[in-house]
């Protein structure tokens, strides 16, 4: 366990640094979030049945969920870019756990992802957006985030490892942007059809976007009746969908990595 940890924190520490040297992207991934809230919130708040104050409250919890759902295309490219330019061959031929990479690249995609939502709730709070349950209900919120965006992140890890190209996996998660769409990141799924609601409800980023909206007492927490099981118990549904993700895709991407590329 203390090797694992000591050469995980050396990946961290090596992504982080190469984080800091393109920051390109962190800039990008911070600003396109709060590009969509103020597009969202004043565009199509006025268009909805809700008030815009009550959209902007029911869409920035959407918009975290979304981000944290951004995992996936993250690991997936952080991955096949290592793959792909021989940095996950050499790193494989050191003497280091196979699970330290995959979990030095999370751990530190999760930690610039919990400072990225600094901005974003901070401009949330300035469009009218609070936290009514207080401290305790926004550090479950922000722990369920967490924990679904570490889980995304082993699952865009292994794609990643799988991918053929750079431009194939780029292609890939830039796909999963429709992902949000499908759910209730950015509208409440009670006016859906039928089939569209229930693939939109069973949608990981729904359960975790109505937990994140239970837990700060916000518009869009509360059980809609004829909800499915994840959405009418979102925190339970958003742990268990966090929880199953890291139980499949931990041991896929460490395996993964350990075979190398076929």
């Amino acid at each position: 366990m203390s090797t694992l940890l000591y050469d995980g924190g050396a990946v961290l520490v090596r992504q982080l640094q190469k984080a800091r040297h393109a920051p390109g992207l962190l800039i990008l991934t911070q600003t396109m979030p709060i590009t969509m809230l103020l597009f969202f919130g004043y565009v199509f708040g006025s268009a909805l049945a809700m008030p815009g104050s009550e959209y902007r409250e029911f869409l920035v919890p959407g918009l975290l969920a979304a981000t944290a759902a951004n995992g996936l295309m993250a690991g997936m490219f952080t991955a096949a870019q290592d793959a792909h330019r021989g940095v996950t061959d050499r790193f494989r031929t050191l003497p280091m756990s196979r699970t330290a990479v995959p979990l030095g690249q999370t751990a530190a995609d999760l930690l610039t992802t919990g400072l990225s939502m600094v901005p974003l709730m901070l401009v949330g709070l300035a469009m009218g957006w609070r936290c009514e349950n207080g401290l305790p209900g926004a550090a479950g919120a922000w722990g369920v985030l967490l924990l679904f965006r570490f889980a995304t992140a082993w699952a865009g890890t292994y794609l990643g490892l799988l991918s053929r190209s750079e431009e194939a996996a780029g292609q890939l998660g830039s796909a999963t942007f429709i992902l949000p769409m499908l759910s209730s990141a950015y509208l409440p799924t009670a006016g859906l059809p039928g089939g569209l609601r229930a693939v939109a409800e069973w949608n990981p980023i729904s359960a975790v976007a109505t937990a994140v909206r239970a837990l700060c007492g916000n518009a869009g927490g509360e059980v809609v009746a004829g909800a499915s099981w994840p959405v009418a118990h979102p925190v339970a549904g958003a742990l268990l969908w966090s929880l199953a993700l890291l139980a499949v895709f931990v041991p896929l991407a460490t395996r993964r990595f350990a075979r190398g590329r076929d």
